[in-house]
């Protein structure tokens, strides 16, 4: 067991001195007493009961790391209480010697809520790989629950990249380093924290080409005291001027930062004397909120005054600042010794809050952003204008970080970060990694478990997509997947099936013409195709091919209609109605017409209306059409209901009367569950039935239920009974209705 105080070198003991005191210093009496002895006891119990101190395996010690982060808080963007805390506290909860509720406990919401965010953050950068990915920035922002997280984890980077200075591991500073630069560089960026953004771009170029950066910092040292000088002249007739005006005024004179010049060296493909604008002079004008254009317009007139400036380069972020609320002029200006100086404008406040604000930096150099992020950019900008840094950690702890709640970030096993919309199933994902992956898919193992193809996606998940050759696109894939490209794969392979089907089943329809030598004809193919009840001849050609209907009676409809083309209606004539004999049973009004369908009535014509399709056997009525035929309705019809309302005089009763023998249409209605192999069940119960025959079927399935049309031919309404008994057996059909 190490004591606290054996735990740190004597170069250490000193720094942790240093940095003890400069907390002190900068956090005033935002620490209590209590916060102090309570955060020193848990520390050095953690080191002393649990070990939970060890320094890391490039031998830095943690707590020295976490003293730094927290004054670079202080520093970098504004002493805080709450930051401070939980940046202290947090690799103890790391290590399970603390826990969220306990800090809650001892320290409040505030600072378990941050410490909660930390913790929630840590597991992302395991994915190494995902690390450099452009998604990286918004899941880091979806996961960190609160703003103040990604500020400490800017912090404790550059600490980090502070301490590794002449670390004797160089791979390690590389990687440190080239982090830095693709993720926490760009990150500040976004985040307006420039002074960071640029010490990290700068000490990321030292540790990747060290070369390049002595070269220029060199230079840059060589030229200093005549840069020095030049700075002086050229700011020396701007402050007479100044004074003159009476303004209250700051001036700072820059050099740009070693990274800004090597990319510019690289873009223009110029040595160093070749940067133009390499000196850049900050005005920074004391103003009321209301004079604060006008005396920045003032400043910018009079400085033009004084050198000439280059209009192409004038930019003015004033009139309309930047998104992230940056206000300021920018001019260049040709100054002594013919060289240009950049000269920006500003207020104090304006300067404040570009230098130490934490503005969302998100559009500025291209980087696009959207509706939500604009939102929140406002609500940054105004808790910026807060009037002091208490003020604006407070307003902090509200902000929203989830600007990407309509999307979801996923990983694959080997780190690569996807983005998919909220909602996104597992599906989806097989088909965004690839259209094969998508179109095989059974399942998926998310973050270990086995999940089906509906799971729906969260931020986070590790998916790893399972396939199997003998798996293909289902309809009811549809209803799983949302996303546009998944949804049009789907429909394009199932298109490609059905053709790939349509065009076997043609050529087995057109085997089975041959084989009864009949030259098939487009035309007549394409009524029978109608009169079957399909609407293109790529769902009739796959119903063939699933066995839906069969080959012999599309020919058999074929045959039937180049024997005889059929009619609409079903027709008959006088011969076969009889009037009722005299010894039959008559209604209580015996002098209503009563008309018998027979063999004995001569010179009557009649239709079998398709409405309701009666059927021998039926309740029937009929009714005497504008052209003196007579329609033969169902009793029970809808349509007859209306016509007796309308024309009751029209109306004459019916009946059948002989022997069923001819063929009568009728339609009927299943539902049931969509098993495997239930159409073929019924339609075989159907072609076993004797006197029945099958002329259409259609089938809608969808969520594991299905519905069916079909339209058959039977000569009794016994026999239909019957028929709907028989269907209503078959394992699956729930319900069987006459229409």
């Amino acid at each position: 067991m190490v004591s606290a105080q054996e735990y740190f070198a004597p170069e250490e003991r000193q720094q942790l001195l240093q940095l003890v005191r400069g907390l002190n210093d900068r956090l005033g009496n935002q620490l209590s007493c209590h916060d102090i002895n309570m955060v020193h006891d848990l520390i050095s119990r953690g080191i002393v009961e649990a070990g939970l101190f060890r320094r890391d395996q490039y031998g830095l010690n943690p707590v020295l790391r976490h003293l730094s982060t927290a004054l670079t808080l202080c520093d970098s963007i504004a002493p805080d209480r709450v930051m401070v805390i939980a940046t202290m506290l947090y690799n103890l909860c790391r290590n399970d010697y603390l826990d969220v509720p306990r800090v809650k406990t001892l320290f409040g919401d505030d600072i378990a809520r941050v410490v909660h965010g930390l913790l929630h953050v840590a597991p992302l950068y395991k994915k190494q790989a995902a690390v450099e990915n452009e998604n990286f920035h918004r899941l880091l922002l979806t996961f960190a629950e609160d703003v103040r997280v990604i500020l400490i984890m800017t912090a404790d980077r550059l600490a980090l990249m502070r301490a590794i200075n002449h670390h004797p591991n160089e791979k390690f500073v590389r990687e440190i380093a080239s982090e830095s630069r693709y993720l926490y560089a760009p990150l500040a960026h976004k985040l307006g924290l420039y002074a960071i953004k640029t010490e990290l771009e700068d000490t990321s170029l030292k540790y990747l080409n060290r070369k390049v950066f002595t070269r220029i910092a060199n230079r840059l040292n060589e030229t200093k005291k005549e840069r020095d000088c030049y700075v002086e002249d050229f700011i020396k007739p701007i402050k007479e001027k100044l004074d003159e005006e009476g303004l209250n005024y700051e001036i700072k004179g820059r050099t740009k930062s070693i990274n800004s010049i090597w990319q510019k060296m690289q873009k223009q493909d110029v040595d160093l004397s070749g940067i133009y604008d390499l000196f850049a002079i900050r005005v920074i004008i004391d103003a009321e909120p209301k004079d604060e254009k006008r005396t920045c317009w003032l400043a910018f007139s009079l400085i033009t005054d004084i050198y000439k400036s280059n209009p192409s380069r004038f930019k003015d972020w004033i009139t309309i600042p930047k998104s992230n609320g940056y206000e300021s002029l920018h001019t260049t200006v040709y100054g002594p010794g013919n060289k240009w100086v950049e000269v920006q404008i500003r207020t104090r406040r304006m300067d404040e809050t570009a230098e130490r604000g934490v503005a969302a930096h998100w559009r500025y150099k291209g980087i696009k952003s959207d509706g939500d992020v604009d939102k929140w950019m406002n609500e940054v900008r105004e808790m910026l204008e807060a009037s002091g840094q208490e003020g604006q950690m407070s307003l902090m702890r509200n902000m929203d970080t989830n600007l990407y709640n309509d999307e979801v970030f996923v990983f694959t096993p080997k780190g690569d970060l996807f983005r998919l919309p909220q909602g996104a199933t597992l599906l989806d994902f097989a088909y965004h990694i690839h259209t094969r992956v998508g179109s095989t898919c059974m399942g998926g193992r998310v973050d270990g478990k086995n999940q089906k193809i509906n799971y729906r996606l969260r931020s986070g998940d590790t998916v790893e997509i399972i396939t199997s050759a003998t798996q293909t696109p289902r309809l009811d894939w549809l209803n799983i997947a949302v996303t546009s490209k998944a949804r049009n794969k789907i429909k394009n392979a199932i298109n490609e099936r059905k053709a790939r089907q349509a065009q076997l089943a043609r050529e087995t329809l057109q085997r089975r013409f041959k084989n009864r030598k009949i030259e098939p004809d487009d035309a007549t193919l394409a009524r029978v195709i109608k009169k079957m009840g399909y609407k293109t001849t790529t769902e009739f050609y796959a119903a063939i091919q699933e066995d839906v209907i069969d080959v012999n009676t599309v020919v058999e409809q074929y045959e039937a209609i180049i024997a005889k083309p059929s009619e609409s209606t079903t027709r008959g004539s006088a011969e076969e109605f009889v009037l009722q004999p005299s010894g039959a049973s008559q209604p209580s009004q015996s002098n209503e017409d009563i008309l018998t369908i027979g063999d004995d009535v001569k010179g009557v014509n009649y239709k079998l209306a398709r409405c309701c399709n009666p059927i021998f056997g039926d309740r029937i009525e009929g009714f005497i059409a504008s052209d003196g035929a007579i329609k033969i309705h169902r009793s029970d019809c809808k349509n007859l209901h209306h016509l007796k309302l309308r024309y009751p005089y029209r109306i004459i009763r019916t009946r059948w009367t002989g022997k069923a023998g001819s063929q009568f249409v009728a339609t009927l209605k299943v539902l049931g569950r969509d098993d495997i192999g239930i159409v073929s069940s019924i339609t075989s119960v159907i072609n076993k039935t004797d006197d029945c025959l099958l002329r259409s079927i259609s089938i809608h399935a969808e969520g594991g239920l299905f519905e069916g049309m079909l339209t058959v031919n039977v000569s009794h309404i016994t026999l239909l009974d019957d028929l709907i008994k028989k269907i209503l057996n078959v394992k699956g059909v729930k319900h069987v209705e006459r229409l």
